[in-house]
């Protein structure tokens, strides 16, 4: 197989993975908006987004136009690149503008005209998770801006710059481990998903699988899958969505099924699209 045909198939993995989980942001905020209430969706997802997807902006952007941040990350990898790609930034902009969106939702219904809902308070948990996740960044970072060796590129057994980024590229994956819980646990209360949009599932699940895809195939092309190893986050982050979309898929065509509930959600997302042709003919 040519190398030109891998980096073609690397390209189109990461476009595609980009177009599908850029789109799985809007389903929620569309279907919100549509049934003019949040019911059935709780803050917690998109109120984590906002910070994992600052996270993941800022350490994405570090990955790919640091030339320090790249030279410390050749040091420790045998002279490797880093894997981030530009639609990796494009991707997490993306998100976080969205995730504010959504969130806004949430926080201000009257605004949006919605009816006030139950999951329009971020929980305690999610909260100090929120906290913690900044602190602890904030403590490597620290310590990091105390380090002699902070801006070397040979001392790769001392804290440098590149240990900062990835307290903030981790900071993304703690957010993704937890996110999903707190929807899990209300839709299991409910017995129900109506409310909580399986378009955006779908979209994340395909966006996962060719991340995931797409660091094998780049980790090839290079003959070392330290293309894994030195960027976790983006590997974890494909293989923890896949299992909680798993969670969700079973949720909502398995355990609480329901005919009139997912007819409800398709008319929430097709309606407007639906009077447009009426009107048209």
């Amino acid at each position: 197989m040519s190398v030109g045909f891998l980096y073609f198939l690397s390209g189109l993995f990461g476009w595609v993975y980009f177009i599908c989980w850029s789109l799985s942001f809007y389903p929620q905020s569309i279907l919100n908006y549509t049934r003019k209430s949040t019911s059935g969706s709780h803050v917690d997802f998109p109120f984590l987004n906002c910070l994992g997807f600052f996270a993941y902006l800022v350490s994405n952007m570090a990955f790919y136009y640091s030339p320090l941040i790249r030279a410390q990350y050749a040091a420790r990898h045998k002279g490797l690149t880093p894997t981030v790609q530009f639609n990796d930034i494009t991707f997490a902009a993306n998100g976080l503008i969205m995730s504010f969106v959504v969130t806004s939702q949430y926080f201000f219904p009257r605004q949006w005209g919605f009816t006030p809902s139950l999951g329009n308070r971020p929980s305690r948990f999610i909260l100090g998770i929120f906290l913690g996740c900044i602190l602890g960044a904030g403590i490597i970072i620290f310590v990091v801006a105390g380090s002699p060796d902070r801006d070397s590129v040979t001392a790769i057994d001392s804290w440098v710059w590149l240990d900062s980024i990835y307290a903030v590229s981790y900071v993304k994956l703690i957010v993704t481990f937890i996110k999903y819980t707190p929807q899990v646990l209300f839709n299991y209360r409910n017995k129900s998903t109506v409310g909580w949009s399986i378009h955006q599932i779908l979209l994340d699940f395909s966006g996962s699988f060719l991340s995931i895809a797409q660091q094998a195939v780049d980790s090839y092309i290079q003959h070392d899958w330290s293309g894994i190893t030195g960027n976790p986050v983006k590997f974890s982050l494909g293989n923890i969505s896949i299992l909680y979309n798993a969670i969700f898929l079973v949720q909502h065509f398995i355990l609480y099924r329901d005919a009139e509930s997912k007819a409800e959600e398709t008319d929430a997302l097709l309606g407007p699209a639906r009077d447009l042709e009426a009107r048209a003919d």
